[in-house]
């Protein structure tokens, strides 16, 4: 991986671990309904702009039903949840527990019988559940007896992940910027009827309202920009490894921006998923990183 790309990397991690702390920040102002139809509006709105210039065609009449599922899964679904997470927990553990994804997915691909359920894969789905036992069995907040379904969102967020990395890899015939960019129209659309019903519990300030502009252009609309010019450039593997910088961003803008703290379950608890993660992916640090120098990338 040269420079230019890990710098890329580094951002992309940084801008997605900032979107717990913005989620954090506008949630409890706008409400999750509110919140979500906005950033997913502004990032459609980006992508479209981003569109035309480079004369990307979305084809709507041909794959309208696999955006609306897509927009479903892997946005619209899983950003209501954080969103709602969001209202209680804090941003750090909000990211720890998104990295569990991966292990959602390799579980539903042994489930259906796309991969091997192997002792390692075992192992890392085993250690990933330590690891979020122990970052909400220790947490001050997360006690807290609203939080119990506030952490069932979270994991579901991360679930949907799961099922939407499920689905990408067999919907191949859509190009990665027309998934972003049809999903996030798809969850727009698919969030809109119930916004009339969820008012915002209050008026947003200079700072919520530029909160909300950074979810949906930096957030949703510069990430995936970034994200696809790794893959383009370094291959699926070297861009898959931003899910183990996340929690380290999402932990330190939490801590420096909202006063967060950090014990020991933390560190503990975070480590164990990251590590179940590379675990129940069969992911490897080294074939990544030289797959590009291989020329396999």
């Amino acid at each position: 991986m040269n420079n230019a790309s890990l710098i890329r990397l580094l951002l992309l991690a940084a801008i997605w671990g900032a979107s717990f702390f913005f989620m954090r920040v506008a949630a409890p102002v706008l409400g999750p309904v509110v919140l979500i139809e906005w950033r997913v509006v502004l990032a459609a709105l980006f992508l479209f702009a981003i569109a035309l210039l480079r004369r990307k065609k979305l084809r709507p009449a041909a794959h309208w039903r696999h955006y609306l599922f897509l927009g479903l899964v892997n946005s619209a679904l899983p950003f209501l949840l954080i969103a709602f997470a969001a209202m209680s927990l804090s941003a750090s553990l909000l990211s720890i527990l998104n990295a569990t994804a991966p292990i959602w997915g390799a579980l539903i691909g042994a489930l259906l019988g796309q991969s091997k359920l192997t002792v390692k894969v075992g192992a890392g789905l085993l250690l990933g559940v330590a690891g979020v036992g122990t970052l909400v069995g220790f947490d001050a907040q997360a006690l807290q007896p609203e939080a119990g379904v506030a952490i069932a969102c979270a994991l579901a967020a991360a679930l949907c992940y799961g099922i939407a990395s499920i689905y990408v890899k067999k919907a191949s015939a859509v190009a990665a910027f027309s998934n972003a960019h049809g999903s996030m129209w798809a969850a727009a659309l698919l969030i809109a009827p119930a916004v009339p019903f969820f008012n915002a519990p209050a008026s947003p300030d200079a700072e919520v309202i530029g909160t909300v502009i950074a979810l949906g252009v930096l957030c949703s609309g510069v990430a995936y920009l970034l994200y696809f010019r790794l893959i383009a450039d370094e291959g699926p593997a070297s861009a898959l490894t931003v899910t183990f910088l996340i929690p380290v961003f999402g932990v330190l803008w939490g801590v420096l921006f909202l006063g967060e703290t950090i014990g020991w379950h933390t560190v503990i608890g975070s480590a164990a998923v990251i590590a179940g993660t590379v675990l129940a992916t069969g992911y490897s640090f080294g074939a990544a990183f030289a797959s590009r120098r291989t020329g396999s990338g």
